[in-house]
């Protein structure tokens, strides 16, 4: 079994968990927040979709700068409505999944880079990248996403196992 293979059916499970949750968004305000410092459940729901695209750039590319040198930075894009989030997330899933289905496991071995400023915050083989920087970082907003929706009195569905809305 390739190293990517291994990867392929946790990161279908991961997906399909992310967007049963995108879809919910739709059923509260898309412009709250429950602090002042935290993103808008829109804003959040966003990043969460967007995360996904990290897993195609790590297998493309090399590096990534957020902050280029005599180059623009990074810009977050904007939300714009829960559909256009689904759009992005999907088109995002299936990038991402079709990049790393193909890589063979030196592929997965090479390393990776974040920088800012030229700087690298961190550099990993590919495999690694993918699963802190992409999937494990998705999962943890993907958290932060779930006590938004129980905040706004959303159900929420099974991710791991039962929840108060939907025993098992």
């Amino acid at each position: 079994m390739t190293i990517a293979q291994s990867l392929l059916p946790e990161f279908d499970q991961e997906m399909g968990s992310t967007r049963k949750l995108l879809e919910l968004v739709g059923q509260a305000d898309p412009r709250w927040k429950p602090h002042p410092k935290s993103w808008s459940l829109g804003d959040l729901s966003l990043h969460i979709a967007n995360l996904v695209s990290w897993g195609a750039t790590t297998m493309q590319t090399t590096e990534l700068d957020l902050n280029p040198p005599g180059g623009p930075g990074w810009k977050p894009p904007v939300y714009a409505s829960p559909a256009a989030t689904l759009a992005v997330f999907d088109q995002n899933v299936q990038r991402a999944r079709a990049a790393v289905a193909k890589a063979s496991d030196a592929e997965m071995m090479v390393d990776w880079s974040l920088k800012s400023g030229g700087q690298a915050l961190f550099t990993m083989p590919r495999v690694a990248c993918l699963r802190m920087f992409v999937m494990n970082h998705l999962i943890h907003h993907r958290g932060q996403l779930t006590v938004y929706l129980r905040l706004k009195d959303v159900p929420l569905p099974s991710v791991y196992g039962p929840t108060a809305d939907a025993p098992m």
